[in-house]
């Protein structure tokens, strides 16, 4: 982010609203969901017609061929986590990325069709829809064809993405890679879109009216869609069958709870990494006068990050899929753990990353660590994040992902739709890192049926158990410390929410052993005092997307927080 970026980020204000929000990254996808809202929908009803809104506009992350997480908080404090995560194919094996001498293969679950799991977002959306929306699914849709059938108008933003990426190696754009239908629909086979042009997508238009028009029969799943979508696939070297789609099913699940300073943290469960790493992280901290220190001082700044290398150094030991792998969930939120934690964090000097050892006398958490080596990891636009509330105070935090922008760079042919390389989040090699720099071990490893390892982190917290914040973003592990980055803003910092979402960013997850600051965003005199204490500083431009909402707990008035590095919207009313 350039400084007239992040000065512009920084100057936007909380869009106020009385009775009910809608905040995403796009405005048109959040001018859909606050229109369900005032036709009478509720927040699940807003949610399922962004999310497919989202499909449309935000081809990059937004889908329908990935997955997600949906929190869902009613008004009467009735609480539900959706896991629409993809699966790995039941013909997934362990070593499938490995070559013959057991190396990683450079790509192999990055690009193309064997890059892809199972997608869950059309499962997930029509289960949220069904069991507490109001409205009919074909009418929560309906503004997603449209927008489909018609095109949207690109942005300079917009265009130049679907022409060039980041290559992460040399940080230089390169022409984006597209194969099969996927370069006809979004490149016209090399006469690229230009910024002002009407992005149609009939194909997709196609598909989601399909979709809609008899969701019980579930078409994308077991009818005549799932087949065509399987014998894509296939032809593209891929691995899933109709028998992976009609056998894929939505979870509900127990989400993660915490406190942290008399808040209550509600966020995401295995197999997302994102709740246990933030209440763990929340937990270290809760020790720590983070107000007092001042912020982004480099005293705060330190124990956040010592608190991130910790939780992070945990992530990669210990989590992975719940129905595969048991998870010492309780004893990794336990604050008596984050005291232990506390003690081995030194005020004056970094903690080298190699020499973190987990606290002893916690039962399922007493087992060895490996090491691996540090590696320079890359970040990319991949997942979207959203957060509607309506006007009886129900809340919904839903985080969706491609895992890459734009996914596996295919789409189910004639279908219409990106799908995904989710495949890339599990441990293709234990120690060896994913596309984000992260290690990862044997609990994320690679099977049939299994879900990868995410850092998604929908979250909501109350006030004296009243809804008080609704935050998420997309970012890979930064994900998790954006949302502790935002949270903390108002909490520790007294922010508004806007503040919080507009403030320098940083980052930590034990390997490699670095910050990464937010270029521009803190002061150069706070950075020498980091390193004078041993850290090693990385500064970078993209940062993530919190699109967040918060209600002034005295007023009940709502605050939408968009994210101004990309251009979010928050639409209320």
């Amino acid at each position: 982010m350039s400084a007239a970026e992040l000065s512009h980020a920084q100057g936007l204000r909380p869009v106020h609203a009385h009775k009910a929000m809608v905040v995403s990254i796009h405005p048109q996808a959040s001018q859909v969901g606050a229109a369900i809202l005032r036709q009478g929908g509720n927040a699940v009803d807003a949610a399922v017609a962004t999310g497919f809104a989202l499909a449309v506009v935000h081809p990059a992350a937004g889908n329908i061929g990935g997955g997600g997480f949906m929190l869902l908080r009613k008004a009467n404090g009735e609480v539900h986590f959706l896991d629409f995560r993809e699966k790995a194919p039941k013909s997934a094996t362990r070593d499938m990325y490995l070559d013959a001498q057991g190396n990683v293969i450079p790509n192999a679950s990055l690009i193309g069709y064997k890059a892809i799991g199972v997608p869950g977002s059309v499962a997930g959306l029509v289960y949220a829809e069904q069991h507490w929306g109001k409205l009919p699914l074909r009418a929560v849709m309906t503004p997603a064809i449209k927008l489909a059938r018609e095109g949207v108008r690109l942005t300079y933003q917009e265009a130049h993405s679907l022409r060039y990426e980041e290559n992460p190696t040399t940080h230089l754009e390169e022409e984006r890679v597209f194969l099969g239908d996927a370069r006809r629909i979004f490149q016209r086979n090399g006469k690229f879109y230009e910024p002002g042009e009407i992005f149609r997508q009939p194909e997709l238009a196609r598909t989601l009216e399909r979709i809609a028009a008899n969701p019980k029969a579930n078409e994308f799943y077991k009818g005549a869609m799932a087949r065509e979508l399987a014998a894509e696939i296939k032809r593209g070297g891929g691995l899933i069958t109709a028998e992976d789609l009609a056998e894929y099913e939505v979870k509900e699940r127990r989400p993660i709870r915490g406190t942290y300073r008399g808040y209550e943290i509600i966020s995401a469960p295995p197999p997302s990494s994102g709740g246990i790493t933030l209440v763990e992280t929340l937990n270290i901290l809760e020790g720590y006068n983070l107000g007092k220190m001042g912020n982004r001082s480099a005293d705060s700044m330190h124990v956040t990050v010592e608190a991130f290398r910790r939780a992070f150094f945990d992530r990669a030991e210990l989590l992975g899929d719940s129905d595969f792998t048991q998870i010492p969930v309780a004893q990794l939120i336990d604050k008596k753990y984050a005291d232990a934690w506390r003690e081995s964090l030194d005020m004056m000097r970094a903690t080298d990353s190699k020499d973190v050892h987990r606290p002893s006398g916690f039962g399922e958490l007493d087992r060895p660590a490996s090491l691996h080596p540090p590696f320079t990891g890359r970040e990319s636009n991949n997942t979207t994040h959203y957060s509607v509330v309506d006007p009886q105070g129900n809340a919904v935090a839903v985080t969706t992902t491609l895992n890459d922008s734009f996914g596996a760079a295919v789409t189910a042919g004639k279908l219409g739709f990106v799908l995904n390389d989710e495949m890339d989040d599990f441990t293709s090699k234990p120690g060896v890192p994913n596309g984000y720099g992260l290690i990862q071990g044997e609990a994320n490893a690679i099977a049939p049926g299994k879900r990868p390892l995410s850092a998604m982190a929908p979250t909501i917290v109350l006030k004296d158990g009243k809804l008080f914040m609704v935050l998420g973003s997309p970012g890979g592990p930064r994900i998790i410390s954006t949302v502790a980055n935002i949270l903390m803003g108002v909490i520790d910092y007294g922010l508004d929410i806007q503040q919080a979402v507009n403030a320098p960013r940083f980052h930590h997850q034990w390997q490699p052993d670095q910050i990464y600051v937010e270029k521009n965003g803190i002061s150069p005199d706070t950075i020498k005092l980091l390193q004078a204490r041993g850290h090693k500083i990385k500064t970078e431009s993209y940062w993530s997307d919190g699109e967040c909402i918060a209600v002034d707990p005295k007023i009940g008035e709502l605050l939408g927080a968009p994210d101004g590095r990309n251009g979010g919207k928050a639409v209320g009313y």
